[in-house]
């Protein structure tokens, strides 16, 4: 085969690649043209479709994760409560009177905090007793249950 069929088939192609003028010549999708800075309406519809679709993957395994969290936090104050009761008594021979004598004997440097109701008044105080006023056990005074479905109460 000769050059010159090849050349007279295809054109002159080291001619067309250097001029600008050709490349501006070529068609684009959507008749966008290639200075254009702006995204197309299919463009930004299409990556909103993506990012839903990763938001509705991602969303139901995350979702109990701080409700998980602060049962985790509440059973960890529990327990550490539960502990400082039980120091006490081994120290005093006595159930300390209330949370606030744990707190002012400096078994604790604060009243904990109940995750679930946010506050740290709402404890049920559990006496050693009938008819004794003080501390044996605490338990959480939030409605409700548990991601496991315990009462909050039998934590």
């Amino acid at each position: 085969m000769n050059i010159k069929k090849i050349i007279s088939v295809f054109g002159d192609m080291s001619a067309d690649c250097n001029s600008k003028k050709n490349i501006n010549n070529f068609k684009r999708p959507f008749n966008r043209n290639l200075n254009s800075k702006a995204f197309t309406l299919l463009e930004v519809l299409f990556v909103l479709m993506i990012i839903s679709t990763l938001y509705l993957t991602v969303q139901p395994m995350l979702g109990n994760s701080a409700q998980k969290a602060k049962e985790s936090v509440l059973k960890n104050n529990l327990r550490t409560v539960r502990d400082v009761i039980s120091r006490f008594y081994k120290d005093n021979q006595r159930y300390p009177s209330g949370i606030n004598e744990l707190t002012e004997k400096k078994y604790l440097m604060f009243a904990p905090v109940d995750p679930i109701t946010g506050k740290n008044d709402t404890w049920i105080i559990v006496n050693s007793g009938i008819g004794k006023n003080d501390v044996y056990d605490i338990k959480s005074g939030a409605a409700g249950k548990t991601t496991d479905n315990i009462e909050y109460s039998e934590l």
